[in-house]
């Protein structure tokens, strides 16, 4: 025999025996006195489902939930329940935290904002640092393009700092106490982050009330905090909803070292080369590169950061 057929054959012999394995496992009827799930007369398991319990109390930035009040108790249920089974996302978004969460909240605190407000870039983003809606707006924070610049980020067709996950965080907070000077509630800054400032003030000057919990929205602002809600307490306590992910099985911050450029680099690609890595290691460590070059202005310098 050919000895570098061996592996081949071993394989196939694996697959055979894994596949006549699985089959015995999908025909085995499950007997209904070895389980808590219904069998059907055939032999089929028949699932339960339930709706995931509400807390006795919750609040966003120290801010109680009013729960007494049985309209309140159905919005945060109905956003429980739409999570709660959604445990792929749940379990990516936990790994994805180990990576991202360290420095979010890191940012919320030098700004002097709640930490509850990462939740509110869940809630915007699952934090995948390429997300973008069908409106335009982008990445962790989701700003729009002309919203940005107005909270410092600079968004060109060669940089956006939408996509720089620390700038995004410090532009937020710039929204987030602007919203909170105005409404007098973190609740209501965080539910206009959803409806813009001039929205939510439009439907409280209406309405005569700047209390979230007291107001009526379009639908995707009525359902907004109660979404953040309920992903701050499926994510604080994933093991309520079965997710289980040991923080050594989080996805790590990257390491890297800060380069200072002050001129205009013709070609990222080579430049990364020369710097020791390659264009896709530029990208990922430094997603608001937007282009194949960097122009950079007399007196403008910016920070790139390379693999450790």
């Amino acid at each position: 025999m050919n000895i570098k057929s061996k592996p081949v054959i071993y394989f196939l012999s694996g697959v055979a025996i894994t596949a006549a394995v699985v089959a015995g496992i999908a025909s085995r009827k499950i007997e209904p006195s070895a389980t808590n799930v219904e069998v059907s007369k055939e032999g089929r398991p028949q699932y339960k489902w339930f709706a995931p319990e509400v807390p006795a109390s919750l609040d966003f930035a120290g801010e109680p939930t009013p729960l007494d009040r049985w309209d309140i108790k159905e919005k945060l249920e109905r956003e429980l329940i739409i999570n709660y089974y959604i445990h792929g996302n749940q379990l990516y978004i936990l790994k994805l935290s180990g990576r991202y969460m360290p420095l979010i909240e890191e940012r919320l605190k030098a700004n002097g904002v709640p930490d509850d407000f990462k939740y509110v870039c869940v809630a915007e983003s699952s934090l995948q640092q390429n997300a973008l809606s069908g409106v335009g707006a982008a990445s962790f924070w989701q700003f729009m393009k002309d919203t940005g610049p107005r909270y410092g980020l600079e968004i060109s067709d060669e940089v956006d700092e939408r996509f720089n996950v620390g700038k995004a965080t410090d532009a937020a907070c710039k929204y987030f106490k602007e919203a909170h000077d105005k409404f007098g509630t973190w609740t209501a800054a965080a539910a206009s982050y959803n409806c813009g400032m001039g929205g939510y003030n439009g439907q409280a000057e209406f309405q005569g009330s700047t209390n979230y919990y007291d107001l009526i929205f379009p639908d995707e602002t009525n359902r907004y905090v109660y979404r953040i809600l309920a992903l701050k307490y499926l994510l604080s306590n994933p093991l309520y909803a079965g997710n289980i992910v040991p923080p050594s099985e989080m996805y790590k911050p990257l390491k890297g070292k800060d380069v200072e450029v002050s001129n205009t680099i013709n070609d990222l690609s080579v430049w990364a080369k020369d710097n020791g890595t390659t264009y896709k290691m530029l990208k990922i460590y430094n997603p608001w590169l937007r282009a194949h070059k960097l122009t950079v202005k007399p007196g403008k310098k910016y920070i790139i950061q390379l693999p450790a």
